[in-house]
C-alpha cells in the first residue's frame, strides 16, 4: 500500500497559518513526522490565491526536499502552476492530478513523457462528478488512451474514482468498488487511489467511517491512499489490514510499528 502524506496542505488551518507567517520549521517538521510514520509521498498543496500559488509550492517543496529524501506528490487544481514548479523537484514524484476537466491532460501528459514520475488522473470532465460507474470507467478509458500517446503506461497512473458523501448518496462506496474492479479488469496494472475524508462528509464518527472505508478499499484492490499517517488510528488500520490480507510476512511491518509506539494506544502519554 503506497501511503500520500496529506498534511502538508493550505487549506488546512494550522498550515494556512505557518505559510501566512513563513513558518519553515513547522513545515520542515510535519514532512520529517509524515515519513517517520511511513509516508512514501509527501503531498505538497499551497492552497492560497492563485497570484501566488506558485512561489508558495516552490517554498514548500524546497523546506519539504531539504527536509526528507522521499520524493512530492505536487497538487495542484492548476496545471499551469504545477508546469511552473516541476522543474524545481529533485526527484520523480506524483503529479497531482490531472482529469477530463479542461485542457489538464493536454498539459500535464507532455511535462512527464519520458520520466519515471506517475499522476493521479480522477474520473471527472467539464460536466463534474458523474454519478454513475460506467461515466467514470468511460472517463478513465479516455485518459488512459491519451497517456499512450506520451508513453505513459497504465502502471504510471492512479486512478481516482472520486468517492462521494455516504450521508448524500448510500451506494457511494459501492460505486468506488465497482469503478475500481471495472478499470482494474480493463487495465490489471493500473492503480487505484483515494482521499479517505469525503465519504464521511456530514456524518458523526467521521474517523471510524473513514477507517472502515480504508479498510473495505484496500481490500477490494486500491493501491493507494492520500491520508495522514500521523494518525494512529488511520495507521492501525492500514497495517492491521495488510497483516490480514497476507502482505505483512509474519506481521513484522505491524508488530514493528506498534514496538516503535507508532500504532495503538500511545504508550509514552502512560509515562
Amino acid at each position: 500500500m503506497i501511503i500520500i502524506g496529506e498534511k502538508i496542505n493550505g487549506t488546512i488551518p494550522s498550515v494556512k497559518k505557518a505559510i501566512a507567517e513563513k513558518d519553515e520549521e513547522f513545515i520542515r517538521n510535519l514532512a520529517v513526522k509524515q515519513v517517520e510514520a511511513g509516508a512514501d509521498y509527501i503531498d505538497v498543496c499551497a492552497g492560497t490565491a492563485p497570484e501566488v500559488e506558485a512561489d508558495t509550492l516552490k517554498w514548500l517543496m524546497d523546506i519539504v526536499q531539504g527536509a526528507v529524501d522521499k520524493p512530492l506528490c505536487i497538487d495542484s487544481p492548476n496545471p499551469r502552476i504545477i508546469e511552473q514548479v516541476f522543474k524545481y523537484a529533485q526527484k520523480p514524484g506524483i503529479i497531482n492530478s490531472v482529469s477530463e476537466e479542461g485542457d489538464k491532460c493536454e498539459v500535464i501528459y507532455p511535462m512527464i513523457k519520458g520520466t519515471e514520475w506517475q499522476v493521479i488522473a480522477l474520473t471527472c470532465d467539464s460536466k463534474g462528478i458523474p454519478s454513475d460507474v460506467q461515466t467514470r470507467v468511460e472517463i478513465t478509458k479516455i485518459m488512459v488512451e491519451k497517456a499512450k500517446k506520451y508513453d505513459i503506461t497504465p502502471e504510471r497512473i492512479h486512478i481516482d474514482p472520486l468517492v462521494m458523501a455516504l450521508s448524500a448518496d448510500n451506494r457511494s462506496l459501492l460505486n468506488f468498488i465497482d469503478t475500481l474492479k471495472t478499470v482494474k479488469a480493463i487495465y490489471p496494472t493500473i492503480k487505484v487511489t483515494s482521499g479517505l475524508s469525503n465519504i464521511s462528509f456530514g456524518m458523526p464518527l467521521r474517523k471510524i467511517v473513514n477507517q472502515h472505508f480504508l479498510t473495505i478499499a484496500v481490500y477490494a484492490g486500491m493501491d493507494s491512499a492520500i491520508l495522514d499517517p500521523c494518525n494512529r488510528d488511520i495507521l492501525t488500520t492500514l497495517l492491521a489490514t495488510e497483516a490480514l490480507l497476507g502482505r505483512d510476512r509474519y506481521c513484522r511491518n505491524f508488530s514493528n510499528a506498534y514496538r516503535k509506539n507508532k500504532i495503538g494506544p500511545d504508550r509514552s502519554m502512560e509515562q
